[in-house]
């Protein structure tokens, strides 16, 4: 649902802010999801809300909205302020077409031209005193008309749906023929048309590719006015749109300046922090509870009983609670056994499906891959580009129209899905990574012990570890399928969108049991909008485009995009010689080479991944700190890469003359 709401101003209310939310409380049941909490918006702020599933974010949000009555604690707003609210679950009117539907976001905006067309009719037949007042109104209509960009509304709309990804074939759509994410996306169109000054956006990428993600970035950080508060865990786009973030934690907020990174690292500094003063305040409470007991029951019983009670209203005003930790992940998955040197291949590979209109739709054409043993490749592309069907084509799932597949020797292969259907609901947490491990591994067992610490390494708790799969949220259950699939021995994966319904907590635990440092030591096909997790898992991409071409890149998303950025950048153009003056004419020469000239294109793209593999070798060197212990390995790690780095630069060069 999509909504717009505003309030009257309150006295209360910090001159300075335009929604203020001041100590609230809001329980269900004997469940507190939020225990004092406070946030007060400023007109421009960039707001990312994070915290675990379940913390209370959506409710922080309802709240805020007005769609939820806080059991205590004030909501106040600026006079005539409008707050936007963006849920996760959207609410359109049947009988409209996609782009009327959109339209509707500028009611207000019609009902003045509406007005502005009476006052016309009007004038027809006023004079004097009537027709002077007309045609005041006429140009206060007008003002408020071009200051709301009336006279751009076409342009408007269209740029919004076609930055969130819809055609215009799809603007005629009616609403009840769109799927779940194509509605999401609507509603999120519609909110963003409206333009409030609080944009109260939960989980608003949900739905969207990583172009469409981009897109909204972009509109955030540049064209968007007004405050934002948003609930993400796409935590590039909070690297990129935020200032600030507020941490649900046990009902509070506690708030953090800068973006995801900064939070990142402000937040572990904080941890250690309360940990050091809590680990401090219990040793100081265990000397004097041993104080106590020694002298309690002898000649300095009387100040034993006075230190006690001291201790007591001590420990009652002024107990520090021990952080929540998020640890590392620390379960050591299993060795997968070692497949074939190649663990697929495609050649000519063509897939197309047929549309209602009697076309088709081309997902890919004539597409060749090679999959090496440990390499890490991520699928990207618009929603609706193949991403998934290219997978199991490569698996054999299903048939392609032309081409042939191969699948190497001694390829185990664990495949996450974007559904569960069929995992036990009845089975508890550690009991289904047991069965698991048992049916993948036949001879295996893994004790109860083992289960409940491989559960507890993707952030199951001892009572969580206990729920039977039914009871769990989709994230959960995504965390349950993950953790049975990581330690299963596969020695390829291929995760279809695995962090869609995982929070960022779990999402970086993920990435942790997928770094190839420590973690999964496979072979990785992963499909995602994550970009995120892509740079840090990946070193190979296959993107398509959704109109039947595809690329593949060396590199992570980052590169590609960088790579892509460069390469649409016209070149500069050369500033005119000056006229020569007694120097005779010089006849021009044969155009220099590059060093790299002899080398072919397929040559040159290995290369690249080559020195792209040292730079992170050495990257990952440069970023510890051992070889700083040394300065000689350290200034030549460092002369090496800035080499590694020019060459670089030379053959990418060389490769776009080439590809012109």
């Amino acid at each position: 649902m999509a909504a717009m709401v505003s309030g009257p101003a309150s006295p209360t209310i910090d001159p300075m802010s335009i929604l203020v939310a001041a100590n609230i409380h809001y329980a269900i049941g004997d469940r507190t999801i939020l225990e004092g909490a406070s946030l007060s918006i400023e007109a421009g702020d960039r707001i990312g809300v994070v915290g675990r599933n379940g913390t209370g974010k959506s409710t922080l949000l309802r709240v805020l909205a007005g769609f939820l009555v806080p059991d205590s604690g004030t909501v106040s707003r600026q006079r005539n302020t409008r707050v936007g609210y963006l849920a996760q679950e959207p609410a359109l009117s049947p009988g409209q077409t996609l782009r009327d539907e959109a339209e509707s976001a500028f009611a207000d905006l019609h009902a003045l031209h509406e007005e502005l067309h009476q006052i016309f009719d009007a004038m027809a037949d006023a004079e004097g005193e009537a027709l002077d007042r007309l045609l005041r109104r006429q140009e206060d209509l007008e003002r408020r008309i071009a200051a709301a960009g009336g006279y751009t509304l076409g342009h408007r709309i269209d740029a919004v749906l076609h930055g969130l990804g819809f055609t215009d074939a799809q603007f005629s759509v009616p609403v009840e023929g769109l799927s779940g994410g194509q509605r999401a996306r609507l509603a999120l169109a519609k909110l963003l048309l409206e333009e409030p000054d609080v944009l109260l956006l939960d989980e608003p990428t949900n739905h969207l590719d990583i172009d469409g993600r981009m897109w909204l970035e972009r509109f955030l950080s540049s064209e968007y006015k007004g405050a934002v508060l948003i609930i993400s865990h796409d935590r590039r786009l909070l690297d990129n749109v935020v200032g600030r973030i507020e941490e649900v934690e046990q009902g509070r907020l506690i708030d953090y300046p800068g973006n995801y990174a900064k939070f990142r690292q402000l937040r572990e500094e904080r941890r250690l922090a309360i940990m050091r003063a809590y680990e401090n305040q219990q040793v100081k409470f265990r000397q004097e509870e041993a104080y106590i007991r020694k002298y309690k029951a002898g000649q300095r019983a009387k100040q034993a009983r006075g230190r006690e009670s001291r201790l007591d209203r001590e420990k009652e005003a002024s107990t520090l609670e021990r952080p929540v930790e998020l640890v590392a992940f620390r379960f050591e998955l299993p060795k997968t056994e070692r497949a074939g040197d190649i663990v697929a291949s495609a050649r000519g590979l063509s897939k197309a499906y047929p549309l209602e209109d009697g076309s088709s739709k081309v997902l890919f054409c004539n597409l060749s891959l090679s999959v090496s043993r440990g390499e890490r490749w991520a699928i990207v592309g618009p929603n609706g580009a193949g991403k998934t069907t290219v997978v199991r084509t490569l698996l054999g799932e299903i048939e392609s129209d032309s081409g042939t597949v191969k699948l190497g020797s001694n390829v185990k292969v664990g495949y996450f899905r974007q559904s569960h259907e069929s995992i036990d609901p009845d089975k508890q947490v550690f009991r289904y990574l047991q069965d698991v491990i048992r049916k993948e591994n036949p001879g295996t067992m893994m004790s109860e012990q083992q289960a409940r610490d491989l559960a507890g390494a993707f952030l199951f708790s001892g009572a969580e570890q206990e729920k039977e799969l039914g009871v769990l949220s989709g994230g959960e259950r995504a965390r349950a399928v993950l953790a049975g699939l990581m330690a299963s021995s596969k020695n390829v994966l291929v995760l279809d969108e695995p962090t869609n319904h995982l929070d960022i907590p779990s999402a970086e635990r993920l990435e942790e049991s997928l770094a190839a440092d420590g973690g999964y030591d496979g072979t990785l096909i992963l499909i995602s909008h994550d970009r995120a997790l892509i740079d840090a898992t990946c070193d190979h991409l296959l993107v398509l485009d959704g109109l039947g071409g595809a690329e593949i890149f060396p590199g992570n998303y980052s590169q590609w995009r960088e790579h892509k950025d460069a390469a649409s950048r016209p070149a500069p153009t050369p500033a005119a010689p000056p006229k020569a003056q007694t120097a005779p004419a010089r006849t021009a020469g044969p155009k220099s080479k590059s060093r790299f000239s002899w080398m072919r294109a397929e040559q040159i793209e290995e290369r690249m991944g080559e020195i792209q593999a040292e730079l992170r070798g050495l990257d990952g060197a440069l970023a510890g700190t051992e070889i700083w212990k040394l300065a000689g390995q350290a200034k030549a790690a460092q002369d090496s890469r800035a080499s590694l780095k020019a060459e670089l630069a030379e053959l990418e060069e060389e490769w776009l003359r080439k590809a012109e």
